[in-house]
């Protein structure tokens, strides 16, 4: 017989549950509720997460079937799949977005250094990218992206170093990457990589104002002209070290 905390239980134990109170305050995420709490909610979908479950229906069969084990891991009682689609619609997301930034925080630190790039540089290193979720248009018609198609776009934020995601933001599939930079608030002499799809120079030129860097690959059309060289050794994989000044009319109205 099992004498001590189960495994999910030890787990938990290890979220400060004050913390996670004060943004339910916030939100006001338990008014006029009774029984089955933002707490209780955050417990389900926690559960279905790390046992990898495959939808509500899946997480829900699964607590059923270890219905004598709930009170022990932190649930008063089973749950209805009914209940948790109905609090996972109408209850406030900010709730969970604000409490994952208060976890990310925490872990972090924690794994700080694991990495080889963290010998060579002691900046934060991010990697910025989006990519395409396909839906069926029959069931998420509020995401149409094409005539036949629905689709949702999910914006990355990685921590290099601890390989993290720091920043996570979801909009509908017509909106393009690079809007995103509107929405990202840099950290100063971090450096942020991305792709030729984030070139704008207004939204770039932010970024050095915040103290940051950015790492991007050109395109084929840039316009510019070399101030001076660098010497570099080509052995390492280098092909040139440039000072350059843009001469796009655009580009150097944004890009000063």
């Amino acid at each position: 017989m099992n004498q001590g905390k189960y495994v999910f239980a030890q787990l938990m134990d290890l979220i400060n549950h004050k913390e996670f109170t004060k943004y339910v305050d916030k939100y006001g995420g338990n008014y006029c509720v009774r029984n089955f709490t933002c707490w209780h909610q955050f417990l389900c979908m926690s559960f279905g997460q790390l046992t990898n479950r495959e939808s509500l229906r899946d997480t829900v069969v699964c607590l059923q079937a270890h219905d004598h084990k709930l009170y022990h891991m932190g649930l008063t009682k089973g749950v209805s799949k009914s209940t948790l689609a109905d609090a996972n619609e109408k209850r406030d997301w900010r709730i969970y977005a604000d409490f994952a930034q208060v976890l990310i925080n925490q872990a972090r630190p924690l794994c700080q250094g694991d990495q080889e790039m963290s010998i060579e540089l002691d900046n934060v290193v991010y990697a910025l990218d989006a990519t395409t979720i396909e839906l069926c248009l029959d069931v998420f018609w509020w995401a149409k992206f094409r005539k036949h198609k629905a689709a949702v776009k999910l914006h990355t934020l990685l921590d290099v170093k601890c390989e993290i995601p720091c920043f996570i933001h979801i909009t509908d599939g017509t909106v393009h990457d690079v809007n995103v930079l509107d929405i990202i608030e840099f950290e100063a002499d971090a450096f942020y990589v991305m792709d030729r799809g984030y070139i704008d120079w207004k939204r770039l030129y932010k970024i050095h104002l915040a103290g940051a860097y950015f790492v991007i690959r050109a395109k084929d059309n840039l316009a510019f002209e070399r101030i001076y060289s660098q010497k570099v050794e080509k052995s390492t994989g280098l092909r040139c070290d440039q000072t350059i000044r843009l001469t796009g009319h655009y580009a150097v109205k944004h890009y000063p």
